[in-house]
């Protein structure tokens, strides 16, 4: 991969936690550290991997992307924005009543959402049916069906549900990716319920697990790209920073499910430069 789509990734990545920043900073509730943890991830897949159309988000070829942490929504929001699938100008509705951008994403209310999440744990599930589908009825090798998760998320008995289904019918179009970031609402993953081995457990579901850093650009890039050619459902754990970025967010549980005020937004803003280090 070149230096310049490295470059470019890196400055959409600080554009899109910014644009998470002053989301949560007008709405004054939401989730701040997972949304800052997992942007770079994001940045990959909407202007690296995915096949789409921001003119024709309903494009018959499009690659799938569901958000099963669907509490990451302002970064969602953000980064369908920035690939121009509609006006940034919207992103200071947040959470408003009537909103067309509430917590968690709702089906038909954007172009390019896909589908509504709720209760956590359910995407998997959601995104295995979607790669069935294209793999099974419509026939359609090309298409890739995208789920992030929240590692607080795989507490829930859904997850491995759906993991057991798409082994067994071997959905290689699948490809999740879990932002392992060690925290949740009440504390330390290890400590609320033990996550132990991710990349094992999975393995031993029968995916292909590769864990990555996951605010390294070139390692996202090539995770995805390993994915896309296996025979297999693939998971990637990304090892991400709760807080990415504003100094007194990082590995701070108390900002899984909390907003900045207008101090702390702008202290945050002016620590997020256009660059970031690999």
């Amino acid at each position: 991969m070149d230096i310049d789509t490295i470059t470019n990734l890196k400055k959409i990545s600080q554009k899109l936690r910014r644009s998470v920043i002053r989301e949560l900073s007008a709405a004054g509730s939401g989730h701040s550290a997972g949304c800052l943890g997992f942007a770079d991830v994001m940045a990959v897949l909407y202007f690296y991997a995915m096949r789409l159309d921001p003119e024709n988000p309903d494009w018959k070829d499009r690659d799938i992307f569901v958000m099963s942490n669907g509490h990451y929504a302002p970064l969602l929001y953000a980064t369908l924005a920035e690939r121009g699938f509609f006006d940034k100008k919207e992103l200071a509705n947040l959470r408003k009543f009537g909103s067309k951008l509430q917590g968690h994403p709702e089906r038909g209310s954007l172009p390019g959402i896909e589908t509504t999440s709720g209760p956590l744990g359910c995407g998997l599930s959601q995104a295995a049916g979607m790669a069935y589908s294209l793999q099974y009825l419509d026939g359609n090798s090309e298409r890739f069906v995208y789920c992030s998760l929240g590692d607080g998320e795989l507490d829930e008995g859904n997850i491995w549900e759906a993991a057991m289904f798409a082994k067994k019918y071997n959905l290689s179009n699948l490809i999740s990716i879990i932002d392992r970031n060690n925290i949740q609402i009440g504390g330390d993953t290890e400590k609320v319920m033990p996550l132990g081995d991710l990349a094992d457990k999975w393995r031993s579901f029968g995916w292909d697990a590769q864990e990555i850093d996951g605010h390294s650009h070139s390692s996202i890039i090539q995770a995805i790209d390993k994915a896309k050619i296996s025979r297999q459902p693939s998971v990637i754990i990304a090892h991400t920073v709760p807080g990415r970025g504003v100094d007194f967010m990082e590995y701070d549980y108390h900002w899984h499910g909390k907003s900045p005020n207008a101090d702390q937004a702008n202290q945050a803003l002016s620590q997020l430069s256009e660059g970031s280090g690999e």
